[in-house]
């Protein structure tokens, strides 16, 4: 277990170098360390402790615990709504006749941990194809560059170095740039995936869950069903089967109490509100970079407020000369190099791509 925590500890540590943007890492960071620690909190509970408690008569109450968290417990839809105490023993429990009245079962509890933990994995893939596909090119590029002090010697060296790679390198990163593009469709994709995946594990409850929890507050006491409770019953029933005296089969129903569920039904809640917000900005964030592209004014102005600190005519030129991958490529760098220095580097290209060098000795734009 503390082996995981280091793990997630790592995903805290700010990068030196970002090779992503903040929607990128919404999904790799917070919603992976957001399930690795739902699904070690569940874990805690589920192994540490007493996750179900069943009572019956003539029954050792060990074994039907046992017997009843393996082959799962159910609710009577039916009996959701009525007085507690009056009209059933809890929301879900009450009578009722086998082959008739529907029965609920419910079989998730166990793997809920693993299931969390499953989609932290799957919240990762993007972000490790991304980091394998990129190969820390980004950091090698900009080396000493994101710190503001460093002596001119060094700077201009590897100012130098970068220019020339770039010159040298011009028009063969549409490769590189749509390599992260298809990761960032893959997290629209995965979370929007992962809403129907965990439709499917509660029995189509969640794509209203949350929803569903916001509208019984507006409800009157005696129309409404808690949403919370149907999906994640506190106290369900059981039913035993055993060999009598006489060799016949007799039945006993017990009442099994599930406090893992209080801590289940907030996570869902949560995750339903998260995912939701996440795939309403990833859907965003898509079609932004449709948009960036599909449009070379858009690029320009998104270079110019990065390099807010050249000239807009060197910006312009090279803006001009790069296609969607060097665009790409010199955006990023300017996300991780000192305004300053990247100000000098814009002034490079722009004498290298054939401007005359006199904007150079102009005052720098102030915006």
């Amino acid at each position: 277990m503390f082996d995981v925590f280091g793990s997630v500890k790592g995903l805290l540590k700010i990068d030196q170098v970002c090779i992503d943007n903040n929607v990128f890492r919404m999904h790799y960071k917070a919603t992976v360390i957001i399930l690795i620690a739902f699904s070690l909190l569940v874990t805690s509970r589920q192994y540490i402790g007493d996750p179900i408690d069943c009572i019956v008569d003539e029954i050792p109450l060990g074994v039907m615990d046992t017997y009843c968290w393996i082959y799962s417990t159910f609710t009577v839809p039916e009996r959701l709504t009525g007085v507690t105490g009056r009209d059933v023993v809890q929301p879900g429990v009450g009578s009722h006749v086998e082959g008739q009245d529907e029965v609920k079962y419910h079989k998730y509890y166990q793997w809920v941990c693993f299931v969390l933990f499953f989609q932290a994995i799957l919240f990762y893939v993007p972000r490790y194809l991304w980091k394998s596909w990129e190969g820390g090119r980004l950091k090698m590029l900009v080396m000493d560059l994101n710190s503001p002090i460093v002596n001119d010697e060094c700077k201009n060296d590897r100012k130098k170095i970068l220019v020339n790679y770039f010159v040298g390198n011009l028009n063969r990163h549409n490769f590189y740039a749509f390599r992260f593009f298809v990761c960032e469709a893959l997290n629209f994709v995965n979370v929007i995936g992962q809403i129907y995946f965990v439709d499917f594990f509660l029995d189509g409850e969640f794509s209203t869950y949350g929803s569903d929890v916001l509208k019984f507050t507006e409800m009157e006491p005696d129309e409404r069903i808690d949403p919370m409770a149907r999906v994640f019953p506190k106290v369900t029933k059981c039913t035993f089967h055993k060999y009598g005296p006489s060799g016949s089969v007799q039945k006993f129903d017990g009442l099994c109490v599930l406090p893992l569920n209080i801590v289940n039904e907030k996570i869902y809640v949560f995750l339903w509100f998260w995912f939701i917000i996440l795939s309403i900005l990833s859907g965003i964030s898509l079609i932004y970079r449709i948009a960036v592209v599909v449009g070379p004014k858009l690029r320009h102005l998104l270079l110019r407020a990065r390099s807010r600190l050249a000239e807009s005519d060197e910006v312009e030129l090279v803006a001009n000369k790069c296609n969607i991958g060097d665009w790409f490529l010199l955006y990023q760098l300017g996300k991780n190099i000192d305004p300053l220095i990247y100000k000098e580097v814009i002034a490079d290209l722009f004498r290298e791509f054939g401007g005359d060098g006199q904007s150079a000795h102009k005052q720098p734009f102030d915006a």
